[in-house]
């Protein structure tokens, strides 16, 4: 039985003390949430939030990584140094990070592939455009997505991958893919990793729905059979909303 992994993305937002509050409030809300919760925080919180989430259930997570081990990458931070602080779980290829930063499918396959070597977590989000998906060419370019993120990585690492199904379209729009159109499109993507890397990995990958999701509609969505919990955007903003999503049976 796979396990729902429900994970917040607060994108560029909240400061130190913000998240330390958000972090004070949420907690007794989901401490005895049977699902997996996590908060990828910007890099400036990361400290404060791993500190005030110690005697929780919440995980704490970061939004990008770089794939070098240090060097003159200026502004940018490593795998190693987010290791070192304790983060467990790192956010590679979303497509804010693609379409405004230049993120390519090779970059985030190197991303993923440090990010095992380190024993990080990985959530790696693939997704159609609106006007890819009105050319039918979405499960063609979720494929290939797919694909070339994870090519190289053995069946335990592809195992260990987490992967955010987040249509393009959907991402802070409020507009959000049916459940059954959400539901089909993960349960084909599982099809295709079974196609390569085998029926039991496939069973075994985690593979999250993301695009407006809140907690009007979470149930419906995570209770679906091939969708294994959410990445949560401007919703995981508010600590009492982000809890209804984790609780949501």
């Amino acid at each position: 039985m796979r396990k729902k992994v429900i994970a917040g993305n607060w994108k560029m937002n909240k400061l130190p003390n913000e998240a330390m509050e958000f972090i004070s409030e949420l907690a007794p809300l989901v401490k005895s949430a049977e699902n997996e919760v996590v908060l990828c925080v910007p890099y400036t919180d990361l400290f404060y939030s791993l500190l005030h989430t110690q005697d929780t259930n919440i995980k704490i997570g970061a939004q990008n990584m770089h794939y070098e081990e240090k060097g003159a990458y200026t502004g940018e931070v490593s795998g190693e140094m987010l290791k070192s602080i304790g983060v467990e779980y790192v956010i590679i290829g979303h497509s804010e990070r693609r379409a405004y930063y230049g993120e390519t499918d090779e970059t985030v396959n190197k991303k993923l592939k440090k990010a095992h070597v380190l024993g990080l977590k990985p959530i790696v989000c693939v997704g159609e455009s609106l006007e890819q998906r009105e050319a039918n060419q979405a499960k063609e370019i979720v494929t290939t997505q797919i694909k070339l993120a994870l090519e190289g990585l053995t069946n335990e690492e592809v195992e260990k991958t987490i992967i955010a199904y987040e249509p393009i379209w959907a991402i802070g729009t409020g507009k959000t893919a049916t459940k059954e159109d959400a539901n089909e499109t993960i349960k084909w993507i599982r099809e295709k990793i079974a196609q390569i890397y085998g029926k039991e990995v496939a069973e075994s990958v985690i593979i999250q729905y993301g695009g407006s999701v809140k907690s009007g509609n979470a149930k419906d969505l995570f209770e679906m059979s091939d969708i294994d919990g959410g990445l949560v955007g401007g919703a995981s903003l508010d600590a009492k909303e982000f809890a209804k999503i984790v609780n949501y049976k």
